[in-house]
């Protein structure tokens, strides 16, 4: 196959999966935002999609170029290995979609390139090398955020919650709600926009290390029609919508108010920005699910049902290990197939 066909075949791909990452993570965006009422599940995708796409002339690449080399040794990265990686991250998010679990997309696709890349590593050097495939990294970091992401959602939208009852102590539930309403628009926005600002750098940075991989640019640059690409695509999937993971977020695992959903998404927000200013590919998902069990802890812990909880951090614990599986097999079934 000529080299032009398959990298322009594998960013279709990685686009695709950009695609499925705003739809399975639609839910982060406007979850709370439907569940409060204040907005319509159309206009709340509608609005969630506008921001993803505007954080693309906001942000920089930080997290694209943490995601494209800061996980694997690029000395084994080819075309094929991330044709792999993307059918791990595709595959285990389409199988949690149907499970109605929100896992992160970016922790299927980080799981995807170090399965396959350790797969050719045991093809070329030994099984016993597969380890090489991999560097130290970032890995530290994302794993540990896996923990720390949802922890630092909780703990800043509880603190919010606190704040917000008592700025409004003399003000009535009904009333607080008629303000919050207003004000959920701003955090949804915000929301979005920290969403797109951090996953849709990690596909930018799949694809700026497949042109490397293949010899169309020599530095780890990414260009500006990936950054559009990506960005539309990660949009575009939002305005699909993912509505099984929406019940699960935004009704299943506690009842949300327009000042909780508030408080939820502003506190997401501000774990996935920092997550996005510090470089690391973060999941909006944990982010997300730990800002709603901290809003739904203010009243009595058991308003938080925490065996769907328990449930969601399984998926998460299990995300990075079955996408590496998965894009470990697919590398080995091309390698016999087509013998790469």
């Amino acid at each position: 196959m000529p080299v032009f066909t398959l990298v322009a075949g594998i960013v279709a791909i990685a686009l695709v999966f950009d695609y499925i990452n705003g739809f399975h993570d639609a839910a982060n965006s406007i979850a709370t935002v439907v569940a409060t009422r204040v907005l319509t599940p159309v206009q709340a995708v509608v609005w969630a999609a506008f921001f993803n796409f505007l954080a693309a002339f906001v942000f920089g690449t930080a997290v694209a170029k943490t995601m494209g080399n800061g996980f694997v040794n690029l000395e084994v990265v080819t075309p094929y290995v991330i044709l792999a990686a993307l059918g791990g991250a595709i595959s285990w998010d389409l199988i949690t979609w149907w499970l109605g679990l929100p896992t992160s997309s970016s922790h299927a696709l980080i799981g995807g390139y170090a399965g396959a890349a350790m797969a050719r590593a045991a093809i070329t050097r030994g099984l016993g090398h597969a380890l090489e495939g991999l560097i130290a990294g970032q890995w530290a970091l994302t794993v540990a955020f896996i923990f720390l992401a949802p922890l630092i959602g909780l703990v800043s939208a509880y603190a919010l919650m606190v704040a917000v009852y008592w700025l409004f102590r003399k003000t009535s539930p009904a009333k607080m709600d008629v303000y919050f309403r207003r004000f959920q628009l701003l955090s949804a926005a915000t929301f979005s926009l920290s969403h797109g600002s951090n996953d849709a750098q990690k596909t930018m940075g799949v694809i700026t290390g497949l042109l490397v991989a293949s010899h169309y640019q020599k530095t780890f640059d990414v260009q500006l029609w990936v950054i559009v690409a990506a960005y539309g695509a990660i949009a575009l999937g939002t305005l699909s919508g993912g509505w099984r993971i929406v019940r699960t977020m935004g009704t299943r695992l506690t009842r949300l108010k327009p000042r909780s959903g508030f408080c939820a998404e502003t506190g997401a927000a501000g774990a996935v920005l920092l997550a996005t200013h510090l470089g690391l590919p973060v999941s909006t998902t944990h982010a997300i699910a730990g800002a709603i069990a901290g809003v739904g802890s203010i009243h009595r812990l058991k308003a938080v049902r925490w065996g769907i909880a328990t449930n969601i951090m399984s998926g998460w614990i299990l995300t990075i290990p079955m996408a590496a599986s998965i894009a470990w097999v697919s590398y080995w079934a091309i390698h016999i197939l087509a013998g790469r």
